[in-house]
């Protein structure tokens, strides 16, 4: 009983409950990647939209190159970090929890990702390398996420694990299959692949609202706390703040201004293709509810990052790769965070194996004394 309670009490979703190597390549693979992402995958991006205005300001063109130039060895030092971070966590994994129950599948198919993508440096993968890459992807998502579920007993996170697996299932799929029939040379079209891209993006984007729902709660008017009402306060003024602007701004600028509308909506649309670029949205949502998802996902990530939790991590890690995962290192990044995800417990489990101890403790003295 003993040895149960200990392992229950090392997995309390806190960074500081794992080894030290682990903790420090944690939160060095979120700082990079997310550096990363605005060095690398969206300025980068910026520069290219930027090259009419490159011919006035001759400062433009160097100052972009440079920043793409330093995204491009953080995508290498993210990658290294990357397979740190996995392969510290696996051995972990079996060490705490033995080869038994999902880790049977779960460290082997984790393993050959990261052989095949060791692999496909020395030699570039063809079609159906492709394909086989993101089927091993999807299976190591797939029984994490089923560990997630299976361990999270709260409505609310197993509708957050099964949205976002919906939503990453769908570009998945829709890679797997377009592969598939590239490589057979077949000319029919494959079936929902395009259907499947749509569905996934607005799962993806529901999914980081409902990040909020999940595990950023406590942020009400009616708290007696007088900082959570002024969170409160804050948050939710902004968000309405943002959410009725994004809705209405193209109506009130038309009506104040059609030339600067007109200029906005340039502009919008050029934010959209950088995103679209450098985090796969094609934005044919209301732009409302993608502002809304970031908000969300901010403030979650941000709290649970304050607190320690291993959640907080594992969230930024997923939405930090985006929804198209154009790159190796971006898959990684999302079976790391579902690891993550995987590793945070509420820290009443151990309270309840404490509990348990101390009632079976009791009954053997009382026994005992009767005895």
């Amino acid at each position: 009983m003993s040895a149960t309670a200990t392992t229950i009490e090392r997995i309390t979703g806190k960074l500081s409950d794992q080894p030290l190597l682990f903790q420090y390549t944690i939160k060095l693979v979120l700082l990079v990647a997310f550096l990363e992402l605005i060095l690398y995958r969206l300025v980068s991006r910026l520069g290219m939209h930027l090259s009419k205005l490159a011919a006035d300001h001759q400062w433009i063109i160097p100052t972009f190159t440079a920043l793409t130039e330093v995204g491009q060895w953080l995508l290498n030092v993210v990658a290294i970090l990357l397979f740190l971070g996995l392969t510290v966590g696996m051995v972990n994994r079996v060490a705490h929890r033995g080869f038994t129950g999902l880790t049977r599948f779960v460290v082997p198919c984790i393993a050959l990702l990261l052989l095949l993508t060791v692999g496909f440096l020395f030699v570039p993968p063809s079609m159906l390398g492709s394909a086989i890459y993101n089927t091993v992807a999807l299976a190591a998502i797939v029984l994490l996420m089923s560990e997630y579920l299976a361990t999270h007993h709260d409505r609310s996170h197993r509708v957050l694990g099964l949205t976002y697996l919906l939503g990453i299932s769908g570009w998945l799929y829709y890679q797997i299959v377009s592969t598939f029939f590239s490589f057979s040379g077949s000319v029919v079209a494959p079936p929902m692949v395009y259907e499947s891209h749509r569905a996934g993006e607005a799962f993806m984007v529901l999914a980081s609202i409902l990040v909020f729902w999940a595990y950023g709660r406590g942020v009400s008017f009616r708290s007696r706390n007088q900082r959570q009402r002024h969170r409160a306060i804050w948050f939710w003024s902004t968000a309405a703040t943002i959410f009725l602007t994004m809705f209405f701004l193209d109506y009130l600028l038309n009506r104040y201004n059609p030339a600067l509308a007109s200029n906005v909506r340039k502009a919008a649309d050029g934010i959209g293709w950088i995103f679209q670029f450098g985090m796969g949205y094609t934005f044919y949502l209301p732009f409302a509810l993608y502002m809304a998802g970031l908000l969300c996902w901010s403030y979650t990530v941000i709290k649970l990052l304050t607190m320690g939790r291993l959640a907080g991590y594992g969230l930024g890690l997923m939405f930090i790769a985006g929804y198209a995962l154009l790159y190796s290192n971006l898959t990684l990044m999302v079976v790391l965070g579902v690891m993550l995800l995987t590793m945070d417990r509420y820290r009443r489990d151990a309270a309840d194996s404490i509990a348990d101890r101390t009632v079976l403790r009791t009954t053997d003295s009382l026994v005992g004394g009767h005895v």
